[in-house]
């Protein structure tokens, strides 16, 4: 399937994007028509790609799509493509110019992203208000979710390049660490939504199983305390600064169990201020984070299987009432007569009838004597 790509000279079409079309077309009936249109497949390759873009249980690993603005700085561009050499199996990079300005108009980016099956946007620019800027944008159901300004400080920046050590093996999986007191606010904020995106960014495909020798790597990223109470969004050097430092890990011997790990650092080396941020929509949010019902068969309270197999149950009863015990009768005792007896519920009295005991002994019988 070929790739996408739009320059600045092409013309973009947005179906998303409804403001582009003249006022009088737009109708109830047109956007409720819009809302309804299914596509439905002709041949059996578009079957079959539809149905891999189809919401599942487990979804597919995130993609992530690295474009550039019509002003992008080389700097931008080395940062863009030391972080698509770390993400390079699952991610695609376009290096045409394109006319877009996320926080203007995201209707391109939603637009790319349902083309070439991108969740994830990593958008390069840089102008003379916010030089050096990667946007981070997520999208959900091919629609913008939120965005995130990152904006490099080029006085530390250093490529993967610049590091003379063994580079990591392309689709492996990171460790990571964030450390800081800015990632631990209760309120959702720029440094929450900042550690969200980079986890989505590294996290690569999901696995119940980690084989250790496949750990190569860790990613750690520090936020520093914030010096100043002013931390508006127009004032970016106020803000606390993120380091974002990727080290290659090695195990050596230590004459023990356990080997000796020793890191080194293995590029890139990138400092953020944070920039500009767009929320995500709560409705939207909750449905993405709405998990589908699988078939799995529920725990079950108080019930427990032993070793051999069998099904042992647990059931919780009120207290008994054993007046009303219902007990085996027999002619030989009865109940007390006396009224003050029988309101003591513990204490019950019984007797033996003597003419019933006498009924039941067996008679004896006469012995019969001759006289002479």
């Amino acid at each position: 399937m070929q790739l996408l790509e739009l320059s600045q000279s092409q013309t973009l079409p947005s179906p998303l994007n409804l403001s582009s079309r003249p006022p009088h077309s737009i109708t109830p009936q047109t956007e409720k028509l819009t809302m309804l249109r299914q596509i439905k497949p002709r041949t059996a390759r578009s079957k079959r790609a539809l149905e891999k873009r189809a919401p599942k249980a487990v979804e597919n690993p995130k993609k992530a799509l690295f474009l550039r603005g019509t002003t992008c700085s080389q700097l931008t561009q080395d940062a863009l493509g030391d972080l698509y050499s770390m993400r390079q199996t699952l991610a695609k990079r376009f290096q045409k110019k394109n006319p877009i300005h996320p926080f203007e108009d995201a209707s391109s980016l939603a637009f790319f992203s349902e083309k070439n099956d991108c969740s994830l946007i990593l958008f390069g620019s840089s102008n003379k208000k916010r030089p050096h800027t990667i946007t981070f944008a997520r999208t959900f159901d091919y629609k913008m979710l939120d965005m995130l300004e990152f904006n490099l400080d080029p006085s530390t920046f250093r490529t993967i390049s610049q590091f003379k050590t063994a580079k990591i093996p392309v689709g492996t999986r990171p460790l990571m660490v964030f450390a800081g007191t800015a990632f631990e606010s209760p309120v959702p904020n720029e440094f929450t939504m900042a550690k969200s995106m980079l986890i989505d960014f590294f996290k690569g495909e999901t696995s119940d199983k980690v084989d250790i020798e496949g750990l190569r790597s860790v990613v750690v990223v520090s936020a520093d305390e914030p010096t100043s109470t002013n931390t508006s969004s127009d004032d970016i050097s106020s803000k606390p600064v993120l380091h974002l430092r990727v080290y290659l890990i090695r195990t050596k011997r230590s004459g023990q169990k356990l080997p000796r790990v020793e890191v080194e650092e293995h590029g890139p080396r990138m400092d953020f201020r944070l920039g500009r941020m767009q929320e995500p929509d709560a409705d939207m949010l909750k449905e993405a984070l709405r998990k589908a019902k699988t078939n799995e068969e529920r725990t079950k309270k108080n019930i427990t299987t032993d070793v051999i197999g069998d099904k042992i149950g647990r059931i919780h009863m009120g207290k008994l009432d054993l007046t009303q015990l219902q007990t085996r009768k027999m002619k030989g005792l009865k109940r007390d007569r006396d009224p003050h007896l029988l309101d003591d519920d513990d204490d019950v009295v019984m007797e033996v009838d003597e003419d019933e005991e006498e009924r039941r002994r067996p008679k004896q019988k006469k012995k019969r004597t001759l006289d002479i």
